[in-house]
């Protein structure tokens, strides 16, 4: 079963399947298609399916021009039906792996897909979990359910963990010149994955096993979390003593060695950074061990919301005015610039805190032309003179390319800075920086 499986994949004669098709599972699809293997996606969005079998993309890095030729010739389709899989040699699951309220993990979508998955029969197939998850949950998880058939794995069946590392609007690294980590549950498991990955990504690194590379994931996204807590906590140190918190991080960043520059901001957003640490804290708590540097990252990044807000109170008393009753116009809602991606996104606590201070909102950001999220319902509105000249506060949350600071900068009447978008820039209004 291995041989045969490995010689479909290194010859590309083997059906793919991806069962998710957000953004994580879509690129993902995409580039299995285009290294010629057929390639059947399936999502639980009727939306997502028909909008893909019309050729049209929903997902910002992948275009309408890459997945059209694909469909047409057939190497791509989509179903909402999971019996779609019945025939297919592998499965990389892709779903969304969120935290309840509670912060603790929430693995339903894989328990459900791997329970559909294991219904079809998993005899003849690699199938390889991309989603975020604790350290355990392939093995622990996933394989007791794909075996309850008395198949066995690494033999009858093959499975891997093998962390997505989509990092959305970036154009330097993609999925094929990212190395991708891959972990399998025995050897002949990890042999098989490789073939596979192999085919779309120049770099596959082998690890040890499904726990080690679901660990390699949490650790990558925890070292941000904390390292991005750090310089926030380090920002409010030098508002404290009245130094240039961008300074200082430049300045650190002029060492060759021994030194990683990291930026503060308003908080975390994003679908990884704010959420994957959770996962690990979660996991060690079950082994009555606290992640006291996770808890404390998280507490300080949920924090830098209400320090901006804090700002730009502080900053409109110096104009003998209150939130409550201002006109605040906030630049950029998306979590980071160049996307349109408002999952977590701190903009989203800003404005509500502002909105609870009585503020007048608005925001405009060219990559989300309506939000409608968390209770804030509202369009984005059109970026001109007369709007940045009658507004009493402009909030910079996300630093999109597009913006003219200049311009910014020559109408605004004040400018609260979180990104220090208004570096080196002059005008006719007064600047806060974070």
């Amino acid at each position: 079963m291995k041989s045969k499986l490995v010689s479909l994949f290194e010859r590309r004669e083997a059906r793919v399947g991806i069962v998710g098709l957000g953004y994580v599972g879509l690129p993902l699809a995409v580039a299995f298609a285009e290294a010629g293997f057929e390639v059947v996606g399936v999502d639980v969005s009727a939306v997502k399916v028909e909008s893909l079998n019309r050729g049209q993309s929903y997902v910002e890095d992948v275009a309408d021009e890459e997945i059209r030729p694909l469909v047409e010739n057939g190497r791509l389709q989509a179903t909402t039906d999971y019996a779609a899989l019945a025939n297919v040699h592998a499965i990389s699951i892709c779903v969304p792996t969120p935290l309840r309220k509670t912060k603790d993990p929430d693995i339903s979508y894989i328990i459900d897909a791997t329970e559909r998955i294991a219904a079809l029969g998993g005899r003849g197939k690699l199938i390889v979990l991309e989603s975020t998850t604790y350290p355990g949950t392939t093995e622990e998880v996933i394989l007791p359910r794909l075996a309850a058939n008395g198949h066995q794995v690494g033999q009858d069946f093959f499975l891997a963990f093998s962390p997505e590392r989509i990092d959305p609007g970036r154009k330097d690294y993609t999925l094929r010149n990212t190395p991708k980590v891959i972990g399998g549950i025995t050897p002949a498991c990890l042999e098989v994955a490789l073939a596979l990955y192999g085919t779309i990504v120049e770099k596959p690194v082998p690890v040890s096993s499904t726990a080690t590379a679901e660990m390699v994931k949490l650790l990558e996204n925890t070292f941000r979390a904390v390292n991005i807590a750090l310089v926030n906590e380090v920002a409010l140190m030098c508002d404290k003593l009245g130094l240039n918190v961008w300074e200082v991080v430049e300045a650190a960043a002029t060492k060759p060695y021994g030194f990683m520059p990291f930026y503060p901001g308003p908080g975390l957003g994003g679908h990884c950074i704010p959420i994957d640490p959770h996962y690990l804290s979660w996991k060690l708590r079950t082994l009555n061990y606290k992640a006291r540097f996770i808890e404390l990252a998280s507490e300080v990044n949920s924090q830098m919301p209400e320090y901006v807000v804090s700002k730009v109170a502080d900053a409109l008393n110096e104009e003998r005015k209150a939130i409550n009753g201002s006109k605040i116009l906030v630049l950029g809602v998306a979590y980071k610039p160049n996307v349109g991606d408002v999952r977590e996104s701190p903009a989203l606590d800003i404005m509500h805190l502002l909105q609870q201070r009585g503020a007048q909102l608005s925001y405009h950001d060219p990559y989300v032309p309506y939000l409608q999220e968390e209770g804030i319902d509202m369009p984005s509105v059109e970026l001109t003179a007369d709007l940045l000249t009658m507004s009493d506060c402009v909030v910079v949350v996300t630093n999109h390319a597009s913006y003219d600071w200049g311009f910014v900068a020559q109408y605004a009447r004040l400018v609260v800075d979180t990104r220090n978008a208004m570096k080196g820039v002059t005008g006719n209004g007064r600047v806060v920086w974070l």
